[in-house]
């Protein structure tokens, strides 16, 4: 047999086991112990990294706030603006992932913007002070937002992973690194950010 051949077969034995996931609640932790709702999660699982190019999502204006409040994506994500209020926005953000700059406008622009870098963009409108929202951009498909409660489940394959988290509290905008490790029945793991 050879060793090609061997291999193969070899992958093939253990592809069952890649595959499979478990399910695993984080609950994120603020320093004080405290759970951190609406914070941005990914988790870097080995052979998932990487950027998209078909990925879409939504960054829209409604009742003169940005809805959502927080959109976590992928890097490659394309990301609409659509005013839907009866009044123009000016849409920019001054963030070193991405600077943006649409100028007053009604409906949605006709290209939506590309996050093509990873970390924390904060968004303004120049006509609306108040309004401002954050788009988390991840190198990773496996991501989400915590609930009311800290929470937030993924399907995940049990061992040592890399989370990624933002919360709208932190003074920096990066992304803390907090190590990972799912057990293989899966179950709530607790993490808790230093900031």
């Amino acid at each position: 047999m050879t060793t090609v051949r061997r291999l193969c077969l070899l992958a093939l034995a253990l592809s069952p086991l890649a595959a499979s996931a478990v399910p695993v609640t984080l609950q994120l932790r603020g320093p004080a112990g405290q759970p951190l709702a609406s914070a941005a999660v990914a988790v870097e699982v080995k052979g998932r990294t990487g950027k998209t190019t078909t990925a879409k999502a939504e960054m829209g204006q409604r009742d003169r706030q940005f809805t959502p409040q927080l959109l976590v994506v992928q890097t490659g994500t394309s990301v609409n603006f659509p005013n839907f209020d009866t009044v123009r926005h000016h849409v920019y953000s001054f963030s070193p992932i991405k600077v943006i700059d649409i100028k007053l406008y009604s409906g949605t622009p006709a290209e939506p913007v590309v996050f093509d870098k990873p970390g924390v963009a904060t968004l303004g409108c120049n006509i609306h002070d108040r309004m401002s929202a954050h788009i988390v951009v991840v190198d990773t498909p496996t991501f989400g937002r915590t609930d009311d409660k800290g929470q937030v489940a993924f399907d995940l394959p049990a061992g040592e992973h890399i989370v990624k988290a933002w919360h709208g509290a932190q003074k920096s905008p990066n992304l803390q690194s907090v190590k990972l490790d799912v057990p293989a029945g899966g179950g709530t793991v607790a993490l808790t950010l230093t900031e």
